[in-house]
């Protein structure tokens, strides 16, 4: 009788294993396609810009779109992950992005692309925060927890290298148009994958909480209007109404927000008291820095490869893939330790090796060798990244009971996002000044100038994981997870 229990049971274990791998890899690939089309249509711009007939000054339109969107949508979806269920959620994140994507591909004007690429943003933030959540609810014991995790780190990390890679092929051999096409069957069979393999998630014991509306309507529009205000000055300057009504406006809405959670909401959309758990509150502060440094990186150094080393796109994204593979070795590793040692001593010395690589990566110049003076660097950037990504993702999560999962996914995600946006504005600013320093007023800057401002903003980058450094000193240790000293 024993061998027959034995042998019924062997294959509902093997099921369930299956089931385990398929929900790994569909959260896994959702949050893949969520970072690749943030860059993937970076290296196609100036085809897009030929095609629909887009001037220069309203190109950054098709890829602030979707970035002002994802940060403005982020912390509403991961709310409604918590609130409505994380597989219904997942699925209509899905479903949007599939279908914004195929709009995008067809589209025949600028306003049509512009468009779907805010529908495009509108399903990535839907489905970026459920992805952590399924992950958070399905994987429970701290060893599957911190490997899947790892798995889901490591391609958020890498997907961005990859879409560099990715576009300029797309663009190269086929058309920009599959950049966004290339999503559509991708996009089917994740929504089969999600809607046969994920759970409707844990049970809730009496009645649904209400949406915080007020909360929802102030938080979402303040961020909209903050990072569009970032992502336009580098157009119009700080100084201009186009940027400054913005800015303000955002800013006294997230007031509101803040005080509309405190004072007034019933069921607020962000219960303020996460912040009292420390592992939350520096895990996200840890992000804000290490993600503006990794994004920023992915832009100057493309800038590095293309201007100043005078790369092809095909090159370009062929230069990223040892730093891909930094990154997902990184988050396997810190999957390995961050169970035994907590996720602070994986982030201090994460950023330590991505600090160092910057320093090292900033010193390149117009006769700087791939093998010899970037292939070091972009390593050690990678690995520590990787770490970080994976500890982050950990320790942001840690401590939050089943139903707030969602909470704490859709706040680091849009930590993420802001620190992606502000990071690169302010570098950005560092570097064109430099630049304008180092070339004489009339003239096309040359390599040396060019090399100059870029390797500015990468010591910048560098000065960001230093900052994300001692955050992490914030972090509890093992095992202290809401507070306490470290």
């Amino acid at each position: 009788m024993t061998a027959s229990i034995v042998r019924t049971a062997a294959p509902h274990a093997a099921r369930g294993q299956r089931r385990l791998s398929l929900i790994l890899a569909a959260c896994c690939l959702g949050q893949f396609m969520n970072v690749l089309d943030a860059s993937v249509v970076n290296v196609a711009l100036p085809a897009i810009a030929g095609d629909l007939h887009l001037d220069r000054n309203h190109l950054p339109l098709v890829n602030n779109a979707y970035t002002v969107v994802v940060c403005g949508f982020l912390l509403l979806g991961g709310r409604l992950a918590d609130l409505f269920g994380q597989r219904r959620i997942f699925l209509a994140g899905v479903g949007l992005f599939t279908l914004a994507s195929a709009v995008g591909g067809l589209a025949d004007s600028a306003t049509m692309l512009i468009l779907a690429r805010a529908f495009q943003g509108l399903g990535a933030a839907v489905m970026a925060p459920a992805t952590l959540t399924v992950l958070g609810t399905t994987f429970t014991r701290p060893e599957a927890r911190a490997r899947a995790f790892a798995w889901w780190s490591g391609v958020s990390g890498a997907a961005g290298a990859v879409g560099v890679l990715a576009g300029g092929a797309i663009t190269e051999w086929l058309s920009w148009r599959w950049t966004l096409l290339v999503n559509v069957p991708v996009g089917l069979v994740l929504f089969a994958t999600v809607r046969w393999a994920v759970p409707r998630g844990p049970h809730r014991d009496g009645p649904r909480p209400r949406l915080d509306v007020p909360g929802a309507v102030t938080v979402t529009l303040g961020l909209m209007a903050v990072v569009w205000a970032v992502a336009e000055e580098h157009t119009y300057g700080w100084t201009s109404a186009a940027v400054l009504a913005p800015l303000v406006g955002g800013t006294a809405l997230l007031a509101l927000f803040v005080l509309i959670q405190a004072r007034f909401a019933r069921h607020p959309l962000m219960p303020l008291d996460v912040f009292r758990i420390r592992s939350v509150a520096a895990a996200n502060l840890v992000a804000f820095f290490g993600v503006a440094a990794l994004f920023s990186t992915f832009y100057f150094f493309t800038l590095l490869l293309q201007q100043v080393l005078g790369y092809s796109p095909v090159h370009t994204g062929l230069s990223y893939l040892p730093l891909s593979a930094g990154i997902a070795f990184g988050g396997w590793g810190a999957s390995a330790l961050v169970p035994r040692t907590g996720p602070r001593p994986v982030l201090l010395t994460g950023l330590t090796l991505s600090c160092l690589g910057l320093l090292w990566l900033a010193r390149a110049d117009a006769d700087a060798n791939y093998v010899a003076d970037l292939l070091g660097p972009v390593l050690l950037l990678g690995f520590g990244m990787g770490a970080v990504l994976n500890a982050t993702t950990n320790a942001a999560t840690a401590g939050l009971p089943a139903h707030q999962v969602g909470l704490g996914s859709g706040l680091l995600n849009t930590t993420r996002q802001l620190g992606s946006a502000l990071g690169l504005v302010t570098l950005a600013a560092l570097s064109a000044h430099r630049i304008d320093e180092a070339s004489s007023p009339g003239l096309t800057p040359s390599a040396h100038a060019l090399a100059s401002g870029h390797g500015l903003a990468l010591t910048g980058a560098a000065g960001f994981a230093a900052i994300g450094l001692l955050a992490a000193l914030a972090v509890p240790g093992r095992g202290r997870g809401k507070g306490g000293s470290g």
